[in-house]
């Protein structure tokens, strides 16, 4: 077992022998600790309670990190190009659901910012998630107490909304699904 080296393009070879959790994007590896504080926590656990309540009697699957998703260029899933760990996975196709994650694109994924991912959720997993056809695409910032959702439209984050403190988050691809700010940064 290692630890990556940070100047070095990485393999999913490489990252099956890594130590702790990482994430594979573009071939650059990605620490995922320290581990959340309890506001991020919080936030991914009352999402994950909606969306289990939504998805109660219908095709989805909901999944928290740690939970991998591999991305191939190939549709090769033994040896994918990328590997990330979204806060929040909805799957709504189960043969994509392996014993070690998801294969492919979940239908929706949910980030939440930490001050030390803020800017690869921005820009490194919204350009992955955009090229390989996450259906949409949310970003919590508890910092500024607002939710970003990006919807996929003709292959590319056409539809952008910003939700603040007193809206409803409105999924666009699951249009009943709703999620009251109200309550949501109030640890």
């Amino acid at each position: 077992m290692s630890h990556p080296d940070g100047k070095t393009t990485h393999t999913f070879h490489d990252w099956l022998s890594w130590d702790g959790a990482w994430e594979l994007i573009n071939g650059k590896a990605y620490n995922m600790t320290p581990a959340p504080n309890s506001l991020h926590q919080f936030i991914v656990g009352e999402l994950q309670f909606a969306l289990r309540n939504y998805f109660q009697n219908k095709s989805g699957y909901i999944f928290t990190a740690p939970f991998d998703v591999f991305f191939s260029e190939s549709n090769q899933y033994d040896k994918p190009d990328h590997v990330t760990q979204p806060d929040l996975s909805v799957v709504c196709a189960k043969d994509q659901i392996s014993k070690n994650g998801c294969h492919g694109a979940p239908q929706m994924i949910v980030e939440v910012l930490s001050p030390s991912t803020a800017l690869k959720d921005f820009n490194e997993k919204f350009n992955l998630y955009q090229k390989f056809g996450v259906q949409e695409y949310w970003i919590v910032d508890p910092g500024n107490r607002t939710v970003h959702v990006y919807a996929l439209q003709d292959g590319a984050y056409e539809v952008r909304e910003l939700f603040t403190e007193q809206d409803t988050i409105q999924s666009v691809v699951f249009e009943a699904f709703r999620v009251p700010m109200t309550g949501l940064f109030q640890l």
